[in-house]
């Protein structure tokens, strides 16, 4: 069930269904003959959602109602088994359109964690792309299996699924995009530039700010690498009950840093990024915590005067 079978029409036997009450708290099974959904709200006969269409409202035997809809592939994200932790709907969206994944592409993911992204992943991709997702824990694979064939209905013909180290096991050339969601993606560079095509894309995604500075310097001094972009995504809802209308108490904050950069052609060299960095950027400490391996290596900048004053990754506007 990878397109729109699936997807439209009456439910049947064998669909994944949300339930949701009127609280909104969501509730996903999968519809079997003779089966029934239990909660303290009492039971829910199966029988009574199979041929009836999606949006309908059933009840209990108590008499709760549950709106019943297939879940949209965000509620589901939110929703599955987890073994590693997600990549949150909002960095995945900007994963989707930062890094270009597009439909017939070639994408490369690590780890795999519990199958969320390589969801949203083969979603972009379609039926003639190709994501492959490399997982070092069996544990973590096994999760992610489950979690991409329940939502697909089944195998999907996009997907291979590796249990192994990305570097020791990574066979693919031509690839279009990486994505890494890993401790040490820095460490995996040399491999990813080895699989990329030139204008390629790598993607990190990391969680804490001494990652995002190692993955940016390393990626820098890789010759093999355009400059880097880095950044943030933080996602607030909003309360509207007639004239109360203001931001919700509480939001989606800090949840990763997004890194890209571009494959170069074989034997290019780029032009020095002119950048002016903040005085003592790369100074003393920064020498010092480099030579205790702290600190990545420093990429090439322009640290003279410079009448090009954007900061780093900022694209030029004329």
């Amino acid at each position: 069930m990878t397109g729109i079978h699936g997807r439209r029409g009456p439910f049947t036997d064998g669909d994944t269904v949300q339930l949701t009450d009127p609280k909104g708290r969501m509730h996903t099974i999968t519809l079997t003959e003779g089966g029934a959904f239990h909660s303290h709200k009492g039971k829910v006969d199966h029988a009574d959602l199979i041929g009836r269409p999606e949006g309908s409202v059933v009840r209990s035997n108590t008499g709760t109602a549950y709106v019943a809809l297939r879940p949209l592939l965000i509620d589901y994200t939110l929703s599955m088994k987890r073994g590693a932790t997600i990549v949150y709907p909002k960095d995945a969206a900007q994963v989707l359109v930062e890094a270009d994944i597009f439909p017939g592409a070639r994408v490369v993911e690590a780890g795999a964690g519990s199958g969320a992204m390589s969801n949203w992943l083969l979603r972009a991709v379609g039926e003639h792309g190709m994501v492959h997702s490399y997982e070092r824990r069996a544990d973590f694979a096994e999760i992610a299996r489950k979690n991409v064939e329940r939502f697909h209905g089944g195998p999907h013909p996009a997907w291979r699924l590796t249990v192994g180290d990305l570097v020791e096991s990574l066979d693919e050339t031509d690839v279009d995009r990486v994505f890494l969601d890993m401790l040490a993606p820095w460490e995996c560079l040399d491999a990813v530039a080895g699989a990329l095509i030139p204008g390629g894309l790598v993607c990190c995604y990391v969680a804490t700010t001494t990652q995002l500075s190692r993955v940016v310097e390393e990626l820098r001094e890789d010759a093999r690498f355009y400059e880097p972009r880095s950044w943030e995504t933080m996602l607030r809802t909003w309360h509207v009950e007639g004239l109360a209308v203001r931001p919700d108490h509480r939001m989606i904050g800090h949840t990763g840093f997004l890194v890209t950069a571009r494959r170069l052609a074989d034997g290019a060299e780029a032009p020095e990024r002119r950048r002016r960095p903040a005085k003592g950027a790369y100074g003393k400490d920064y020498e010092a915590a480099r030579a205790a391996g702290r600190a990545p290596a420093a990429g090439s900048a322009d640290t003279a005067g410079s009448a090009d004053t954007r900061e780093a990754g900022e694209p030029a506007r004329d």
